[in-house]
């Protein structure tokens, strides 16, 4: 029997969708970059911000046979700036994805807090899509909390639903 499965493109639709909605909440209130946060040990959101998609940039040049973007390299202090480097790692996926990569061959790759090691491509891939996700469900408390409602669904469900 043959199982469903969620997609490489599916789950880019779903995060490109979460950053875009996030962006323009971001700039709507500038003011959240700014927000105390100490999810994964930052002191603001614009540093978790630039953590998400400093994952993805990172893994999407590692997995495209590059080093890894450095974190200083990667900005922070505006919306403009943060989704560019979301939009540069989207690309590099969207290529990945046309190519004839074997997503399923291990790879050793780099973490910048856990060090490397080997996994199937596909493996690293997911993570890069799916950690995003997670944090911006801590950002959505984090900011309720400051007042800042993000004002849409964010679960997958929503993905094209249609309401009957």
């Amino acid at each position: 029997m043959k199982q469903p499965a969620l997609t490489a493109d599916e789950m880019i639709a779903w995060l490109d969708t979460t950053s875009t909605k996030w962006r323009a909440l971001i700039e709507e209130h500038p003011e959240i970059l700014g927000m105390h946060c100490d999810v994964m040990g930052v002191s603001n959101v614009g540093e978790l911000l630039q953590h998400i998609v400093a994952v993805e940039l990172r893994y999407a040049d590692q997995l495209s046979g590059e080093p890894p973007t450095e974190y200083s390299a990667i900005p922070f202090d505006s919306a403009a700036a943060i989704y560019a480097t979301h939009e540069r790692a989207m690309k590099k996926f969207r290529a990945l994805l046309d190519s004839d990569m074997d997503w399923d061959e291990k790879f050793e790759f780099v973490t910048r807090s856990a060090g490397s090691g080997r996994v199937p491509r596909k493996t690293v891939l997911f993570h890069a899509l799916m950690h995003g996700i997670r944090h911006y469900a801590q950002l959505a408390t984090l900011v309720r909390q400051h007042g800042v409602k993000p004002g849409w669904h964010m679960d997958y469900l929503f993905m094209g639903m249609e309401r009957a």
